[in-house]
């Protein structure tokens, strides 16, 4: 090698891992969150006279590629590998390379350092995300085996939905039998639901796995204000708990956003957004928490972009109203339930489910005092009559879905993921370090620098 060229290669080898070393990580992922989907939330926070966001307030920002190792448009799997581990990896595949050898995460090096870790996420706990940090699968459909991988991590905190689907017996290279119990048995403190939760204040339990039922964490959107801790409240706890035990090595924290990339696939924005206020208030608590403990690194990522959202719809022009979207009280999927309920019941007829239209979406069926005959959410006669044949005839949700998009002028392109990048934000020692143009493979690479 030139002299030249080895002295470039020596700085920029010093730059990677030069600078304020920060005791303290703590990684939000909005899964399916790319730089529509926070710019969204901006401006409906704004709007609302919220904003703007926590997490695009950051002082560091970096555009950030998305790529999996064997397709320009990553799944969740492959994006939380490289995000955890630093390595391109398959799509599908969790915690192992493009030949399956097993990778070890940021999480892991963490912990192997003498750190204490967890993670928290609001889906199921075995998700493709959260199993990036701490299993090693060649499929993310092997739920059982990362579930086992969970019990065995020797990370001290899991928190979020249970283990949805690992109940499948099917292919088992290993059986234990049921993996709460097991988890239990190796000396795990398992708690469900709000009654478990609060038990742990002040617990010195250890270690702590929290499971909000079976599956996921309801939408924000669809949840009873209180009933069991919503992301949020979890970040909290997690941050208390992880520093209580920590020494001066601190800890790592991942937090994601899981039900963002749901939403996508359903090409529901208010949905979407819902989640994503919810991830910025987490996000918040990070930061307050920051402010206490000025030696702890808050950065917020996507792992990749769902739906191709996009600010902006032929049909309203270069109008965008995102402030209608306030006017929906659930998701798509509670309407659904609440639709076919009513329609069961006998006698049954349009006018009573155009109340639950009014109740679920906010379009109203006629002017009324407070809108006017000019109120956007006022239906036009040909959405009247095409919300009747679909009562009639099936699909009223999806209809309405779409009816509510385009009103607020929301445009999606898929039902899928996208290639786009992701936007990176940071604040605190070493944000510094995650600036300009990056690969997902950078956030974990810079991690892991900060340990070894």
């Amino acid at each position: 090698m030139k002299k030249s060229c080895w002295i470039l290669a020596a700085w920029v080898a010093g730059a990677v891992t030069a600078g304020p070393v920060p005791r303290n990580v703590v990684l939000f992922i909005g899964d399916g969150m790319s730089t529509p989907q926070r710019m969204v939330a901006e401006e409906f926070a704004r709007k609302a006279g919220t904003g703007p966001l926590a997490m695009n307030a950051l002082p560091n920002q970096a555009t950030t590629r998305t790529c999996s190792a064997s397709s320009l448009v990553t799944d969740s799997a492959a994006a939380a590998t490289a995000i955890a581990c630093g390595v391109k990896t398959r799509n599908g595949s969790v915690g192992v390379d493009a030949e399956g050898r097993r990778l070890e995460s940021c999480a892991e090096v963490a912990k192997r350092t003498g750190r204490q870790v967890g993670i928290v996420t609001s889906v199921t706990i075995n998700h493709a995300t959260p199993a990036g940090f701490y299993a090693h699968q060649r499929q993310r459909s092997m739920l059982y085996e990362i579930g086992l991988d969970l019990v065995r991590s020797g990370f001290d905190l899991f928190m979020g939905g249970g283990l949805a689907g690992a109940n499948d017996k099917t292919g088992r290279v290993e059986d234990v039998g049921n993996l709460y119990d097991y988890a239990a048995a190796l000396g795990w403190t398992v708690v469900e639901g709000r009654g478990g939760f609060d038990a742990l204040a002040g617990t010195s339990a250890h270690p702590i796995w929290y499971r909000d039922g079976e599956q996921a964490l309801p939408y924000a959107i669809d949840a009873a204000n209180g009933a069991n801790p919503r992301l949020p409240e979890l970040t909290r706890f997690a941050l208390d708990y992880l520093d209580g035990r920590a020494d001066e090595k601190g800890f790592f924290l991942m937090v994601e956003g899981g039900r963002i990339d749901w939403a996508g696939h359903a090409n529901e924005a208010a949905a979407n957004l819902r989640d994503l206020l919810e991830l910025d208030a987490a996000v918040k608590v990070a930061l307050e928490f920051q402010a206490a403990h000025p030696d702890t690194l808050v950065i917020v990522t996507g792992d990749h972009e769902t739906g191709g959202m996009t600010m902006g719809f032929a049909g309203t022009g270069y109008a965008f109203y995102m402030e209608r979207l306030a006017h929906q009280t659930c998701s798509s999927d509670a309407f659904r339930d609440r639709y076919h309920a009513l329609k069961a019941k006998k006698g049954t007829t349009f006018d009573d489910v155009a109340a639950l239209i009014t109740a679920s979406y906010g379009f109203k069926f006629a002017p009324d005092e407070a809108g006017g005959k000019n109120d956007p959410m006022v239906l036009k006669q040909g959405d009247i009559d095409s919300l009747k044949r679909h009562f009639e005839g099936g699909g009223l949700t999806d209809k309405l879905r779409r009816l509510m998009q385009n009103t607020a002028g929301v445009g999606w392109t898929t039902g899928s993921h996208t290639g786009l990048p992701v936007l990176t934000t940071s604040a605190g020692p070493g944000a510094e370090r995650f600036t300009g143009l990056l690969d997902n493979t950078d956030i974990a690479k810079t991690i892991k620098s900060f340990y070894e």
